[in-house]
This record gives C-alpha cells, structure tokens and sequence, in this order.
C-alpha cells in the first residue's frame, strides 16, 4: 500500500506485530480453557500466561528456513516461554488461530471505518441543515429538471451513508466468528466446548459449522459492503465534480493557500480531491471481484485464497479511510456559492416550472395531452432563445401570449406568475429533513 494512503490508526490494525499479537490472543485463549479442562497444569499455565511472548525478527529467521509463518510464530512463542511452550497451539491447526485473529482485526478495523463514516455523516448533515432552504436547479441526465434545495440534495448523501453505517456494523456483527474444529471441521483434537469457552473470552461466536477454513462468503461480504460504501462516497464525489464545473461553479473544493492546480494552466482549480475519491472506490470494487473469487475453495481448504486475503484485507480497509477522511475534508472546506445557484436557476428562464404549468392546466380542465403540447411548444420557444443566447422571453412570457390561455390567465397574470413562485416547492422541506436526526 502506498504509504500517502495510510492512516495512523489502520497501519497499527493491519501491522505485522498487532497481526501476531491477535494470534497471541487467541492462543493464549485456547490454554486458558484447556487449564479449565485440567490438560494444562496450573504451574504451566502460570508459566505461559508470565511468559508468552513473540518477536517478529526470530519468526522471520524461523519462517525463512520452515516456510510456514504459523510453524515459526509458535515456535517463537514456546522459545520464550520455555518447557511449558509446549501446550501453545495445543489441539489447533494453523488457520483455527489464523481465521479466528482474522475475526478480530477485520473487527477492530471495521470500527475504525465506522466510526471515520459517522463523521462525514455528521458533516454533511449539518452542512445539510445549514442550507436546508438554498433554491438550486435539480437535473436529471445532467439537464435542468425542477428546483430543490441544496440542503435536500446533501440530505440524500446522508440518508445512503447511514445505510452503509448500518451495513457495515451489520457486517461487524456477522464476521465476530471464532473456528477452532481442527484440520478438516470435525473437533477430532479440540471440543466444541474448548470452541465455545475460546469464542466467549473473545467475544465471538462459534462457527455453526466449519471446514479447516471459516468459509469465505463472510469475507467477501466484508469486501462487498466496503466496495458498497465506496460507491456511496464517489456518487458524493461525482456530484461536487459536476458542481465544480466551470459552467456550473456551485459548489467547490477547497483550495488551499499555495495549491496550484496544473502546470501549464496557472488559473486551474480541479476537484482532485472528489477524483481521487472515485479513483479509489474503482479499486475497492476490483477488491469485491477478489474476494467472491475466494469462496469457491477445494474441498475442505486451499490456499489460494490467503495470497489475495494477504493483499485486499488491509489494502481495502487503509484505502476506505482514506477516501472516508478525504470526503470529509471535502465537505467541511466545500465553497458553496449561492450567487451561483440563483443566477443558474434563472439561466433557462423559467423552463424549471414546466410540470407545475401543465398539472395547473390539466387541473383547470384541459387534457392531459393539449396541456402538454400547449406547454412543450411554449418551453420550445424559450429554449430557442436559451440556446441561441439570445435576451428571448422567458416561459411565462410566451404561456401568457399563447392564445389558448387567454380564459385560464382570467383579467391578469396573477394566476399565471403564482405558477413561477419556488416556495411550492419546497412546502415539505422541514417534512423530509424530520425524518433524521441533524
């Protein structure tokens, strides 16, 4: 992983020394509850609680000549602690400890991403809050469609963040798994109670039934649901590059004092931020195709899935608090420029209140299809001026000069102009952002 990508907190998750310290753990659970059955002596297990220990440089020494890293890190450990090291592992094959530590830094590391995700929440919710009544043109197909609010267009971000908190601690919940049936599932070398008293000091729970692995679609959910949240965040990131857009300027990254946002263009401020964002969610849906490649194992194992677990486990938790963190400063530093919003509001003059104009229409007793056509033909002329760049009328200009309207106008245009009033729209703002908690 590119060291720029790393955060404090997911290099000590996906360390080698806090890898072996949850191994450690787990170990060390296992001899606790085979002291309880009475198969390890008191003064041994005395000695290996004082004792047990490990140093990454003698595993890499042992690792280099025995090739396995699981052989050299318990011999480590019994080096350290002596005779009594020969109960370490006791019962276990290697992936017993290996998949059930994987359950506690996927875990630990999920929280961390968690709780980084409650954050942006919390920033966009209150940048949400703060422009909850801004008028901006809403679009669809990248075409002015009707007007909302700016606040409510932030308000979906945080709606599809708290589903993926949800998700996510959901997925927390579900990989809290402890394996310990030994090499092909069976508990022939440790009881299910051994399992059972392991998972509890853990605070995991015993898989219902494993082979030598814990299967892999549990893994592969974990990745699915990062990727998931990932899109979530670049859908957040390609929003604020099309608002960046020099023909739309509403919203902004920040830009810091001495940024300089290209070589040969010196007047350039580009989104680089959001683009990053959606570079690395393009990385972490490659990880999601990785990891269901991973669930169809041979028969009770193989390994072919630890080279990749190797690779997408910490690589896809350092790159989503990354971009997680990249967001939020995003959001926190985001130029909002409302000047902009109103003047790009009135650029197609009036053309957003079309679908108000034709339900008034057909409410008044035309049909459907001559309110439509009335409506369109208007919006056509205006549109010509609109595109020819032209000072051309604006909708309700050529709606009131339409012969056609003549009796639904009555004396004045007053029924028409209330037709143009942005406040309809937004009768159900406090409505909608009542539904959360800001």
């Amino acid at each position: 992983m590119i060291e720029r990508y790393c955060t404090e907190e997911m290099k000590k998750i996906w360390s080698d020394e806090n890898r072996f310290k949850r191994w450690l753990q787990v170990e060390l659970a296992v001899c606790s509850a085979w002291s309880e059955e009475g198969a390890i002596p008191a003064e041994d297990m005395a000695r290996i609680e004082e004792k047990a220990g490990f140093d990454i440089g003698r595993i890499a020494e042992i690792e280099a000549v025995t090739q396995h890293d699981m052989i050299a890190f318990v011999s480590s450990v019994a080096e350290k602690i002596g005779p009594s090291g020969r109960f370490v592992h006791l019962g276990l094959t290697s992936s017993d400890v290996i998949d059930t530590a994987a359950s506690l830094l996927l875990s630990e590391a999920l929280t961390v991403i968690i709780d980084a995700a409650d954050g942006l929440r919390g920033a966009l919710a209150e940048r949400a809050w703060k422009y909850r009544y801004t008028p901006t043109v809403g679009r669809s197909h990248g075409i002015h469609a009707e007007p909302t609010t700016f606040g409510l267009k932030l308000l979906g971000f945080v709606s599809e963040i708290e589903r993926d908190i949800e998700r996510l601690s959901q997925v927390r919940e579900e990989i809290k798994v402890c394996k310990l049936s030994g090499a092909v599932g069976t508990y022939a070398n440790c009881p299910p109670h051994i399992e059972a008293a392991v998972a509890k000091s853990l605070g995991l729970k015993p898989d219902r039934v494993s082979s030598q692995v814990i299967q892999r679609d549990r893994h592969a959910r974990v990745i699915m649901t990062l990727a998931l949240y990932a899109s979530g965040l670049e859908r957040l990131a390609v929003e604020i590059r099309h608002l960046q857009r020099t023909e739309v300027m509403e919203a902004l990254e920040p830009f810091g004092k001495g940024q300089k946002g290209s070589s040969a263009m010196p007047h350039k401020k580009n989104p680089i931020l959001s683009e990053r964002v959606s570079g690395i969610a393009r990385l972490l849906r490659g990880f999601s195709s990785a990891a269901l490649e991973d669930i169809a194992l041979w028969h009770e194992r193989d390994i072919s899935h630890s080279s990749v677990e190797r690779v997408i486990w910490p690589d896809a938790f350092h790159l989503a608090h990354y971009m997680t963190n990249i967001a939020k400063r995003v959001i926190d530093g985001l130029v909002v420029n409302e000047g902009q919003m109103k003047k790009n509001l009135e650029m197609t003059r009036g053309l957003l209140f079309s679908g108000r104009v034709l339900l008034a229409l057909v409410e008044y007793g035309f049909s459907r299809e001559d309110a439509y056509a009335i409506v369109q033909e208007c919006a056509m002329r205006c549109w010509e001026g609109v595109t020819g760049g032209e000072n051309g009328p604006s909708l309700c200009d050529t709606l009131a000069a339409h012969p056609r309207l003549a009796e639904f106008k009555g004396d004045g245009d007053a029924r028409l102009n209330e037709l143009f009033n942005l406040k309809f729209y937004f009768r159900y703002v406090d409505d909608i952002f009542g539904r959360f908690k800001i």
